[in-house]
């Protein structure tokens, strides 16, 4: 543990070194700049070909829920668990390098949450690692590790959520983040905007060793804006923090075909004992007036003999989460800047997975209430809920526990 935080502190120390060192080369040659404001800490040489910005945030939050019980029994609020944790840490630089056309994103976590350490058992600090070139704000292409094309939810910064977290929807089925190539494209835009993305990735997630044999994702976006692009990109942050004053809407559908993928949700999940293939279809519908936001998505995972085990005792087993699931989210900002929201979200497994653990359906009901201090930079919410299970192979049981979790956001 020692030396997966003195890894992480290193990496910290080496990144801020790399940003004064550019500062420093752009002085020595010519008299660069230093700001401090609402985009960051900025570097910047004096041609302002160079500038480079760094950004850090923390989400704090303490959660407390029930234990799970059946349906008859009696209200039992005892705790089942007690989560009072730094859910995420991380520390960002972006901006361009040499020509304003090439530009990067560099991403790294350091909260246990934020290392997939529970399904690779080691620490996956780097998120993202990307470079871009630009040839127009229309047309861009990137190289490197970032989020794929996915829902909408898992694309918006979890810093620019309205609920302390995503969605089980999202947990069961995002994209998440890979390692490929990525290209956008903005064909129309004026009236009605229309913008397409597609990326080519390894399909197995960040940080990856070397996996034999092929296979790689396919990831494909299409999203119609019908009444044209959202103030300050509001289509991509959560709540109308903007107060469109005329309705806006957003209408997305995502899709990948994962070849021999090697774990159990693609990008993520543990490890299966044998390679498959995996579709995923995504599809999200975003409106925003007046500070009111309703957003709803559906999901699809589909694969064929998705069970792999370990050996011929199938004892142990690992399996591809196929099934479906839905969302839906309303929130709304007051002019003081209060708001308050509901949340109602579905995971259905599919009947492929019969016998297994995972063959269930789980239903999350929340609701919300927060203040923004400085818009999603800093902000606080309370949100509170319940989650229901309904298990197929115990004849369609129920079981539900409650859940209160304190949620605070601080960065720039």
């Amino acid at each position: 543990m020692k030396n997966v935080y003195s890894c992480a502190a290193a990496l910290v120390i080496a990144a801020i070194c790399l940003t004064i060192s550019l500062y420093g080369q752009a002085s020595t040659q010519s008299h660069g700049s230093f700001d401090f404001n609402a985009d960051g800490v900025i570097f910047q040489a004096a041609d302002t070909n160079t500038r480079v910005v760094m950004r850090f945030r923390m989400q704090n939050w303490a959660t407390y829920t029930t234990r799970t019980q059946a349906e008859d029994d009696e209200l039992d609020l005892s705790a089942g668990s007690t989560d009072l944790v730094t859910r995420r840490l991380r520390l960002r630089f972006g901006g361009s390098l040499y020509d304003p056309r090439l530009t990067f994103n560099l991403q790294l976590s350091f909260s246990r949450s934020d290392m997939d350490w529970t399904d690779t058992q080691f620490p996956n600090i780097i998120r993202d690692a990307m470079v871009f070139w630009n040839f127009n704000k229309h047309l861009q292409v990137s190289f490197g590790q970032t989020k794929l094309p996915g829902n909408r939810q898992r694309v918006i910064s979890s810093a620019d959520l309205e609920v302390p977290d995503r969605s089980i929807v999202n947990g069961a089925f995002n994209l998440d983040r890979d390692f490929g190539f990525q290209g956008f494209w903005r064909p129309v835009d004026g009236d009605v905007v229309l913008n397409l993305r597609g990326a080519i990735s390894s399909g197995d997630g960040r940080n990856q060793p070397a996996i034999s044999g092929g296979g790689l994702a396919y990831t494909a976006r299409m999203e119609v804006l019908p009444f044209g692009a959202f103030e300050n990109g509001g289509d991509y942050f959560e709540g109308d923090i903007m107060r469109e004053s005329t309705p806006k809407v957003s209408i997305g559908v995502s899709y990948q075909h994962n070849e021999n993928q090697t774990k159990t949700r693609g990008t993520l999940g543990k490890a299966l004992y044998a390679q498959r293939t995996a579709n995923v279809l995504y599809a999200d519908a975003l409106l925003k007036y007046q500070g009111f936001s309703l957003y709803t998505e559906y999901a699809q995972r589909s694969a064929d003999n998705p069970i792999t085990y370990k050996d011929t005792t199938k004892k142990d087993y690992s399996a591809v989460f196929v099934g479906s699931g839905y969302m839906a989210q309303a929130t709304y900002i007051f002019p003081s800047m209060w708001n308050i929201g509901m949340r109602y979200a579905v995971v259905d497994a599919g009947s492929q997975l019969a016998g297994l653990s995972e063959y269930t359906k789980q239903t999350s009901i929340a609701g919300v209430v927060g203040y923004y201090i400085n818009r999603h930079r800093i902000k606080t919410n309370f949100e509170f809920g319940t989650n229901q299970f309904l298990l197929y192979n115990k004849a369609n049981a129920r079981e539900s526990n409650l859940y209160g979790r304190f949620n605070v956001e601080f960065g720039i």
